[in-house]
This record gives structure tokens, C-alpha cells and sequence, in this order.
């Protein structure tokens, strides 16, 4: 099922996303992780609003549909803007649920806005992610940026550097690619995105930091069982900086795993929910 194409203003540029449910509902607002797109979160956006809330699924700026960034800016700190423009623009407690580089512009946006955020839900993410682990995503970048042959070798570098289930059907990448004159699959993303200064600078983390210990609305952290960045030591420093922090787990799951455990991450989402009932924007 697909919902409906929505537009909203971001931090000097549109977002793109795919809506479900009611608009005049609770708000649930998804973004994925560098170098996907808002499939990623598709089908969790959808369960949540059949459920009865108003699910959103972005694409980030410089992915898939939503705008560029005139001034070439992808810092976090930029996607977190984004967020914070976004809250703007609901009248109702806004829910954040981020995956990655989604997840990172959910917390640092959301936590300078606690009057207008009733819960943010992370997939995977913490302070202190080791650069190591980062290497595959710039790798994945790179290759992105010159393009693949055929779909069956980006759903290999997909699988490869993203340390994830390569996906049973290559075909269905089509829509989050794009093909050039010579017949080359590039991914739907401003090749700027994948800049070296933009992937895990000291920057970065700090922002993260700051907003680990800012942090005041309902916070969950869903930690996949194998994740690469994610681990004991990193997710205790998250907890000692903000000690409200629930911490669950994705069993067998790698880092970016949201697309293929959507059935899933939307049940654990909505039993979240439920704890944390709706109040009126302060």
C-alpha cells in the first residue's frame, strides 16, 4: 500500500514523505539513515497509522525526493535543523523515530524542543560510535558515487559494507536508485552527502553528546544484537548521560536494520506509545 506524498518545510529546503493515517492524529515522524531513503521506514509508518496515529516516513535532505542543500551542508547538525523546522509545523506532540544518521538529527533536534516532542525512539544509535566502524558506510559512499553495473551489485555493496541481509530481490533497489545515460545505478542521494568531512567527524559525536545529556522527553534506544557501532560501552555512557533512557533490543539484527524488521520495530513502537500518553503542546 502507498501513502500519500506530502511536502513539509525543512531548514531552507523541502522535505519529502510518505504519509499514513489521519492527519489530525497524534504525529509520527520516521527518518532513516545516511544513504537510504524513506523506504526504509514505509511499512513502520504505515502500521503506526492504521493504528491511529498520522505516520510519516522523510527522506532526508539530499535523499530520494526531498531537496539538496543549496549550500552543500550535511553535517548533522544540518539534518537536526531539519527536525527542529519540521516540529514547527504540528500542533500535537510530535513522536521522532530515527535510525542512524536519522536517528542522530532526531535526538539532537528533539532534545532542544521538549515541549513538542512526546517521545523519540532511536534505531541504533549512541555517543561514541567507533570511527572503525564508520568505514564500510564511507566505503559504501564512494562506491555510490561512481555507480554499479547492475542492481545485483549494489544490493552486493549494499549487503557488504553495510554489514546487513543482502536483499532477496535486487529489483525492488529500483526505486530508491536512479540509472544514467550509460546504463549506471546510482542511489537517489546528492553525491555530496558522501563527503568525508560529512561521515563521523569529532563534531559529530559532540553534538551527539550534547544532546545525550540535554535530552528531558521519553527517550528509547532499540539496539540491534549485532551491530557494528552500537555496544556495551557506548550504551552505558548514553545511560549515564541520560538516565530516563529505556534500551531494548533488536535480536539478530545488524546495524541499519529497520527495513527488514518493520513488522517488528513498529510493535515495539507502538507499545511505547501506549506508555506515554499524549499531552498538549507546552
Amino acid at each position: 500500500m502507498r501513502g500519500q506524498t506530502v511536502s513539509y518545510r525543512g531548514d531552507g529546503l523541502e522535505l519529502s514523505g510518505e504519509a499514513f493515517g489521519d492527519p489530525e492524529a497524534s504525529p509520527v515522524l520516521f527518518f532513516h539513515g545516511g544513504g537510504q531513503s524513506r523506504n526504509a521506514w514505509r511499512g513502520s509508518a504505515q502500521q503506526v497509522g492504521e493504528a491511529g496515529f498520522y505516520g510519516i516516513a522523510f527522506d532526508l535532505r539530499g535523499h530520494g525526493e526531498s531537496g539538496w542543500a543549496a549550500d552543500g551542508d550535511y553535517h548533522v547538525e544540518a539534518f537536526a535543523r531539519d527536525v527542529e523546522v519540521l516540529l514547527t509545523q504540528f500542533t500535537r506532540r510530535v513522536t521522532l523515530v530515527g535510525a542512524s544518521r536519522g536517528g542522530q538529527a532526531a535526538l539532537i533536534g528533539g532534545s532542544r524542543h521538549p515541549a513538542r516532542v512526546r517521545l523519540i525512539m532511536l534505531a541504533d544509535v549512541a555517543p561514541d560510535m567507533p570511527d572503525d566502524g564508520i568505514e564500510g558506510i564511507r566505503q559504501f559512499f564512494a562506491e555510490g558515487a561512481r555507480g554499479y553495473d547492475s542492481l545485483d551489485t549494489a544490493a552486493d555493496a549494499l549487503s557488504h559494507h553495510l554489514q546487513q541481509p543482502r536483499v532477496a530481490d535486487p529489483a525492488r533497489l529500483a526505486r530508491s536508485m536512479r540509472q544514467d545515460d550509460n546504463g549506471h545505478w546510482h542511489w537517489h542521494w546528492d553525491p555530496a552527502t558522501g563527503k568525508h568531512e560529512f561521515l563521523h567527524p569529532p563534531s559529530e559525536n559532540e553534538a551527539v553528546l550534547a544532546a545525550a545529556a540535554r535530552v528531558t522527553s521519553p527517550l528509547v534506544m532499540v539496539r540491534a544484537e549485532l551491530s557494528h557501532l552500537v555496544n556495551d560501552t557506548n550504551t552505558a555512557r548514553f545511560k549515564a548521560l541520560a538516565p530516563h533512557l529505556d534500551v531494548l533490543t533488536a535480536p539478530g539484527a545488524g546495524h541499519m536494520f529497520t527495513a527488514d524488521r518493520n513488522d517488528a520495530f513498529a510493535a515495539q513502537l507502538l507499545a511505547q506509545l501506549a506508555c506515554y500518553p499524549e499531552e498538549p503542546v507546552g
